[in-house]
């Protein structure tokens, strides 16, 4: 960490504490309980009638004397020390709770806008981190008894339209512009799940840009940007998400209308704080809750319809998408997976 350069100091959160007074309200209380219990106890003694001089020294007697005198002042400065102590814990909690706001306000922001480089052990961590979710995917393709296609599998094209005597292409009655353009290809379809990576990457803005040719394509992109988008919102990245894999068969179970203990490795999300701050805010807001369901029915759909020609690396790739983990997140919140 000392080798850092240009670092700007992490702002703990601001919290200016009172300074607490040498005398609290509370002992000011307790001083004047305390005087006004002498000044009582000294009147009753001194009203009261003297003493027999003849007696003799009682010990029970003068204990139970001092006792009466000084017992309630001790209950009064222990109730002054307790809340002095509650003032103190208070503020202590209130300075902790701004340095954790702080700490992570800061992090948010030196993870996605690049305000501070990662160290060599975090980058250690993230090379780590890729080389595992890469064996994983390699296992699960491996294990498969499918085979697996070199060629991207897309949906058959329609014969070319006749051409009427002026030399023009005649459509059939109900013919669509999209019948007649090129089919999407399982790996662009995959590609513009996952969004482009930043403003230089010219493949995935081009396979975004094909499939969003496609109607049904289009609708579950839009509905996984605006989903996406509100995450966002409450600082959850999918790039900071690690889902547990699940296998291809598990995916193609969800497709067939399985519910329950046998797909529920679909929801891999692990994250507790994505999942609190997204749960209450399914809870909270409409718009938010709105925007999820169309978004988990829109995959669900396209999800559908995708299996049907999708082999288990294809399905292992969609699994590792932006798309697909914030239906995983969603989809675990939601209760969609029990």
């Amino acid at each position: 960490m000392a080798d850092r350069k240009n670092d700007s100091p992490i702002d703990l959160g601001v919290y200016d504490a009172p300074e607490d007074p040498k005398v609290t309200p509370a002992e000011l209380i307790a001083i004047v309980l305390s005087v006004a219990w002498m000044g009582l106890t000294a009147l009753f003694f001194f009203f009261a009638s003297a003493p027999d001089s003849t007696s003799t020294f009682d010990p029970l007697n003068f204990v139970m004397t001092l006792l009466a005198i000084f017992l309630p002042i001790a209950v009064i400065w222990i109730g002054a020390m307790a809340a002095r102590s509650s003032r103190t814990m208070k503020q202590e909690s209130a300075r902790l709770q701004a340095a954790i706001d702080g700490m992570r306000q800061t992090y948010l922001q030196q993870s996605h806008a690049g305000g501070v480089n990662k160290t060599s052990v975090e980058k250690k961590l993230d090379e780590i981190a890729a080389a595992q979710r890469m064996t994983e995917t390699a296992l699960v393709t491996f294990t498969s008894s499918r085979e697996r296609e070199d060629v991207a599998i897309a949906k058959p094209a329609l014969p070319a339209p006749p051409i009427d005597d002026e030399g023009q292409t005649a459509l059939a009655l109900g013919t669509t512009a999209e019948d007649i353009t090129n089919p999407l290809s399982t790996a662009d379809f995959i590609r513009a799940l996952n969004f482009p990576e930043n403003e230089h990457d010219v493949e995935g803005f081009n396979a975004l840009r094909r499939a969003l040719k496609s109607r049904e394509t289009a609708k579950l992109v839009q509905a996984a940007q605006d989903a996406l988008t509100l995450l966002s919102q409450d600082g959850i990245y999918m790039d900071d998400l690690r889902p547990d894999l699940a296998r291809p068969d598990i995916w193609r179970k969800f497709a067939d209308g399985e519910r329950g203990r046998t797909i529920a490795a679909l929801g891999g999300i692990r994250d507790r704080s994505s999942l609190a701050l997204t749960s209450g805010r399914m809870r909270k807001d409409t718009i938010f809750r709105d925007v999820a369901h169309h978004f988990l029915r829109q995959f669900d759909k396209s999800f559908v319809t995708f299996v049907e020609t999708a082999t288990d690396q294809d399905i292992a790739e969609l699994s590792a998408t932006r798309t697909a983990r914030a239906f995983m997140l969603l989809g675990r919140v939601t209760g969609t997976f029990d």
